[in-house]
């Protein structure tokens, strides 16, 4: 005879499972953020559209449509309407958008799992600009081989994001200034040493283009780009290169050193407990100092692969502003959970969010600032993550469930005497 089969659920599935694991609700609590993300952006885009005249109800569906899918959007028909297909432009320029701020996210993420926040990635971001063009343009590639001076001019911009991010950690370290007001300071300072420093180096500076002011030379001016690795077949049209495959094996690198490796372990330990990191033999300052370091390096790598595409001029004048890569790597950490493995993903959809966002100034009446109140929006959820992971964990907050866990007897045995003898005199 056949047995029957009971009703209960699948192993995989139920709360011991596949369902059960961290990594599954750490990835569903940051759907969860991005889903209620999307939502209210897009209630905010029908009220917006709505209540205003230039744009019609029709005009304020279009709007939605640009949200969930600007990124395949191919423009207007003759007639006027939306049309949606594979677009190699946008998803060309979505990879190459994604370049920096997936770096940056690793950058901040690393900093996460070692228990400091880095804030300062703008600056070190901008540190190894400066580097990376240094280099890029002064060394002559008639004498050196332009993959070479590529080569020299990538590392110059990991380099100098390393040194910049070592300043907050050694005073953090040895005088125990918090790594986020350090990692401010150095931000502004980091703003006007570059500026300071283009500024002298009048040779680096794009004077051939007339009305040219304060620009910085493209790499290819010196035949120096990133190799396109065949993107440009696949995408054609687009600004899209080879940085974003280095960047995503950057990403594989950095998930080996922090899970597969001592160095790894040691500063993960640090971050969790720096104390009993410290008493179990890990030298807890050379950890943190390290981890600055290699966050300072992630963003210099950053502004490296972004500069050495060849396709953007760098604004030398930085004293004023701060780049927005520096800072826009903190939801996609956050959004990964701080997952080296998952900001490749969680970079590539804020940078779509982006193109979406220019596919509405585009195509619509709307303004592209519509997707940064989404991507706010999104941002300040994240934040919410771990009480998401507990609804679905189905957990009481912790002094909740140690109070249930006591037993009455010794709920009563606990008490102070002078309750007990009220009781008492209560009976």
């Amino acid at each position: 005879m056949r047995k029957q089969t009971s009703g209960a659920a699948t192993p995989a599935l139920t709360k011991d499972g596949f369902l059960g694991r961290e990594g599954t609700k750490t990835v569903i609590a940051s759907l969860f953020s991005i889903l209620i993300g999307l939502v209210v952006g897009s209630i905010i885009i029908l009220i917006v559209g709505l209540t205003t005249p230039s744009i019609s109800v029709g005009g304020a569906f279009e709007g939605l449509k640009l949200v969930f899918a600007g990124l395949f959007s191919t423009g207007r028909t003759a007639t006027g309407e939306l049309t949606f297909g594979f677009n190699p432009v946008n998803i060309g320029d979505m990879l190459f958008r994604a370049t920096p701020i997936l770096l940056t996210g690793l950058s901040v993420a690393v900093a996460f799992k070692t228990g400091l926040f880095n804030i300062g990635a703008a600056g070190q971001y901008l540190m190894g600009t400066a580097g990376t063009l240094y280099v890029a343009l002064s060394i002559p590639t008639d004498k050196v081989p332009a993959w070479l001076v590529w080569l020299l001019a990538f590392l110059a911009g990991i380099l100098m994001g390393a040194l910049w991010g070592a300043i907050p950690g050694l005073l953090k370290a040895f005088l125990n200034i918090n790594e986020v007001i350090a990692c401010i300071m150095s931000n502004w300072i980091s703003a006007s040493l570059v500026t300071w420093f283009f500024d002298v180096n009048n040779q680096l500076k794009n004077a051939s283009e007339a009305g040219k002011v304060s620009y910085i030379c493209k790499t290819t001016a010196n035949g120096v780009a990133t190799p396109k690795f065949f993107l440009d077949k696949l995408f054609p049209g687009s600004q899209v290169n080879g940085g974003i495959l280095i960047a995503a094996l950057i990403a594989v690198l950095v998930w080996v050193l922090m899970s597969k490796t001592t160095l790894g372990y040691a500063l993960k330990v640090c971050g969790a407990n720096r104390q009993a990191a410290k008493y179990a033999g890990i030298n807890d300052k050379r950890c943190i100092v390290l981890s600055m370091a290699i966050a300072g390096g992630l963003s210099g790598a950053a502004a490296a692969l972004y500069w050495l595409s060849g396709n953007t001029e760098f604004f030398w004048s930085t004293y004023q502003s701060l780049p927005a890569e520096g800072f826009n790597g903190i939801p996609v950490a956050l959004l990964a959970a701080n997952n080296p493995i998952a900001v490749i993903f969680t970079g590539c959809f804020m940078s779509m969010l982006n193109i979406a966002g220019l596919q509405i100034k585009n195509l619509t009446a709307y303004n592209e600032y519509l997707t940064d109140i989404i991507i706010a929006i999104i941002v300040y959820l994240s934040s919410f993550s771990l009480l998401i992971k507990l609804m679905l964990s189905g957990k009481k907050k912790p002094a909740a469930a140690a109070a249930a866990a006591i037993p009455e007897d010794d709920k009563t045995a606990a008490k102070p005497s002078g309750e007990k003898a009220d009781e008492k005199e209560a009976d």
